[in-house]
């Protein structure tokens, strides 16, 4: 900055900009429904199609939704540090994925009991203690739920898998050390996933550290 306190060139007309930008996010409004209509898909999905306009230019635009029950993931545990991973295919891919155990929360569950009942059905384990460690939104732009992660933990063997008919689940015992470089590599790569470990690594153990 010169000697005399002013800004020059370039720097000022960013300064301004910046300003004009910030100045439009804080003035954001959310967009007025004029309509919504829904279509029933399957079990677990509507399609909701919603009218709403612009608070900013006033014209309505159409908005497609998939309505969902809210979702949990799980990263199972043991006393030995090894976290309990699964194996599945995914038809949307058409490919295996390596995952945590996870799926919707039914009717009547609540996410925490939906995480103990998705963690033994997938992988035949159980927790003795399931922590919370936050939640996320899959994708806002079209979807509507929830998806919360817990860590459970000090897991142990209770039994067989209890899989539904279009679930074929591989149970794979990873060290909680090898998931930085599981990631790294590209070996997982579900998004919600990687949310999940990131809550774990970023959050809940930096605070246990």
């Amino acid at each position: 900055m010169p000697q005399g306190g002013t800004i020059e060139g370039n720097a000022a007309d960013d300064v301004f900009l910046n300003a004009g930008v910030m100045e439009e996010i804080l003035s954001l409004k959310p967009w007025k429904i004029i309509s919504s209509k829904r279509d029933e898909l399957i079990k677990f999905f509507q399609l909701r199609t919603d009218r709403a306009v612009s608070p900013r230019t006033n014209i309505p635009h159409d908005f497609y939704v998939l309505e969902s029950a809210g979702w949990v993931n799980v990263i199972p545990l043991t006393p030995e540090g090894d976290v309990i991973l699964i194996r599945q295919y995914r038809h949307g891919i058409q490919d295996f994925t390596l995952e945590i155990p996870g799926g919707i929360i039914e009717p009547g569950d609540t996410p925490e009991g939906a995480a103990s009942r998705e963690l033994f059905e997938e992988t035949g384990y159980r927790e003795k203690e399931m922590v919370f460690l936050g939640s996320v939104h899959a994708n806002p732009a079209i979807l509507n739920n929830t998806c919360y992660t817990y860590l459970a933990k000090d897991v142990y063997p209770a039994g067989r898998q209890e899989l539904d008919d279009k679930e074929d689940i591989e149970v794979i015992i990873k060290p909680l050390k090898d998931i930085p470089e599981l990631i790294k590599k590209g070996e997982i790569t579900h998004s919600l996933i990687l949310a999940a470990f990131y809550r774990f690594f970023m959050e809940y153990d930096k605070k246990l550290s």
